[in-house]
């Protein structure tokens, strides 16, 4: 006769990646330093002859934390929609979030994509990707218009958390390493390709 060894209990495993509050915090972390890049960025495109490297430069920057921002939001979709407890509870993404998100994502690329190609093309083989780059551009700047309006006034209640609560969001250290990642690989990314401000500068 044999004796059943009683199951043992599987004691929770704690998240330590702050889950959907976390992946919260880190979008609002990326999305802060992108609405200061692109302040910058903006001031150069009304001088944009005397600070036309800055102008290349960041754009180069950019890339990394764009990239970051966007990778944080469609994980957040899909974690939501395949049905994780914590995204579910976290509740729907915003409908504007929903309607602007996918006109953010394909604008911001097409933006940056066309702003590369510029970039190495140099201004003897500028042809339509000047006209490409404008027109992405415009678009950008619309639908950017509304997220921001639409994101800015909750920005510092995401960055600073709610005040309340008095337990430590896990995760704090993962979201830093990532968004210095991404400002690193941007900045790494800019230096490699500097050399091409010089294309117009000196055509």
């Amino acid at each position: 006769m044999t004796t059943r060894t009683p199951p043992r209990h599987r004691r929770p495993v704690s998240d330590n990646t702050g889950g959907a509050a976390g992946n919260e915090r880190l979008t609002a972390m990326t999305g802060a330093v992108l609405l200061l890049g692109f302040a910058v960025e903006g001031v150069t495109i009304l001088r944009l002859h005397a600070l036309l490297t800055v102008h290349i430069v960041l754009g180069f920057f950019l890339i990394g934390p764009v990239l970051l921002k966007i990778g944080s939001t469609l994980y957040r979709f899909f974690r939501y929609y395949t049905g994780s407890e914590a995204y579910l509870r976290k509740g729907p993404p915003a409908m504007l979030l929903r309607v602007l998100g996918p006109l953010v994502v394909l604008t911001s690329l097409a933006v940056l994509g066309t702003g590369v190609v510029l970039a190495f093309a140099g201004p003897a083989d500028q042809g339509r990707w000047l006209f490409l780059h404008k027109a992405s551009f415009v678009l950008w700047f619309c639908v950017m218009t509304v997220h921001v309006l639409a994101y800015a006034p909750k920005l510092p209640r995401l960055l600073a958390g709610n005040s309340r609560v008095r337990t430590v969001l896990g995760g704090a250290g993962k979201r830093w390493l990532l968004l210095t990642g991404a400002l690193c690989a941007g900045a790494v990314l800019a230096f490699l390709t500097s050399y091409t401000a010089g294309r117009w500068l000196h055509p």
